[in-house]
C-alpha cells in the first residue's frame, strides 16, 4: 500500500502540472473505486482553477476555491501525467484533463477513492476520513513530547500506536519497521514503557526515514510509480523491513519476522531492545 513517502512522491510529481491550471475536463470511468464517484464530479470541476495541491497523511488533496478533492491511492493506486488523447487501460478509473494533459488515475485492486469535499462544509480537515487524523510526522508539531504524554496510558506495542494514526499520522507498517529499528526500539515494546529519551530517538529516526524514503522516490514493491512513471528506489536500502532471516547490516544477527495486528513487522533481536 502507498504510505505517506508515495503519496508525498506523486503531489511533488503531479503539483507543478495542477496548480494555477484549468480543469478543461472529468473522465469517470466505472461507478467509482472503495467508494463511489461523487455525483456531479465532472460538472463541479469543468471550468475551475486548482489553486494548490496539498496532503494530509497518505490523502492527497487538490484544492479549488469551492472545495478539495480528496484522492487516495488504495492499496495498489498511483497517478501519473500523460498527453490527453493517450488511450485508457483496464485499470484506468479517473482522468482529471488540464489543457493538453491528463491526470490519469490507475487502480487495478479498485480500494483507492476519489472525493470531494465542498467549501461551505467546512474546513477540509473536517472531512470524516481527516478529522481524525494525528499530527504530521514532517511538520513541528510532531515531538517527542507530544509521543511521550500521548502514549502515557497506551499499553499496545509502540508499532501499533504507531500505526493506528491517531497520535502522527502517515507512519505505515514499512516506515515504521525502519524508523523503530533506527531508534533502537524492539517493535514488542508497549508505549507506555517507552521514556522521554527513547521518544527523542523514535522521532528523529521517523523524521529521517520519511525524509529519505521520499528523496529516493518512496518504495515500489509492486504497483507503485511516480507520477512520470519511474519507480521508487527506497527498498534498495530497508534495514529490515521484508528482510526475514537475512543478516542485519549492523550487527549481522538474522532479522526476525512477527505478526500484529494482521501485518507483518520485522526487526533485528539485537540491535533492538
Amino acid at each position: 500500500m502507498p504510505e505517506l513517502p508515495e503519496v508525498e512522491v506523486t503531489r511533488r510529481g503531479v503539483a507543478p502540472h495542477l496548480e494555477g491550471r484549468t480543469v478543461t475536463g472529468v473522465t469517470l470511468r466505472h461507478t467509482g473505486l472503495r467508494w463511489p464517484f461523487p455525483e456531479g464530479l465532472a460538472q463541479m470541476l469543468h471550468g475551475r482553477r486548482i489553486l494548490k495541491t496539498g496532503r494530509r497523511g497518505k490523502y492527497l488533496l487538490i484544492m479549488f476555491d469551492h472545495g478539495t478533492l480528496i484522492v487516495h491511492l488504495g492499496m495498489s493506486g498511483h497517478l501519473r501525467i500523460l498527453q490527453v488523447g493517450e488511450p485508457p487501460q483496464k485499470h484506468d478509473h479517473f482522468d482529471l484533463l488540464v489543457g493538453d494533459q491528463v491526470m490519469r488515475m490507475t487502480d487495478p485492486r479498485r480500494f483507492g477513492a476519489v472525493l470531494w469535499h465542498a467549501h461551505d462544509e467546512g474546513a477540509v480537515d473536517e472531512h470524516i476520513l481527516l478529522r481524525g487524523l494525528g499530527v504530521e510526522p514532517l511538520e513541528d508539531a510532531f515531538s517527542a513530547l507530544l509521543l511521550y504524554r500521548q502514549t502515557r496510558k497506551r499499553s499496545a506495542p509502540i508499532k501499533q500506536v504507531l500505526l493506528s494514526g491517531d497520535i502522527v499520522v502517515g507512519v505505515g507498517n514499512i516506515y515504521a519497521s525502519e524508523s523503530l529499528f533506527k531508534a533502537g526500539i524492539n517493535p514488542k515494546t508497549p508505549a507506555h514503557r517507552i521514556g522521554m529519551a527513547r521518544y527523542e530517538k523514535l522521532t528523529i529516526a521517523i523524521r529521517e526515514t520519511l525524509a529519505a524514503a521520499i528523496e529516493k522516490g518512496g518504495s515500489t514493491l509492486r504497483d507503485f510509480m511516480a507520477a512520470d512513471g519511474q519507480p521508487g528506489y527506497f527498498q534498495q536500502t530497508y534495514f529490515v523491513y521484508d528482510r526475514t532471516g537475512q543478516p542485519c547490516r549492523n550487527c549481522g544477527v538474522e532479522i526476525r519476522q512477527l505478526k500484529q495486528g494482521q501485518r507483518s513487522t520485522f526487526y533485528c533481536p539485537n540491535c533492538q531492545k
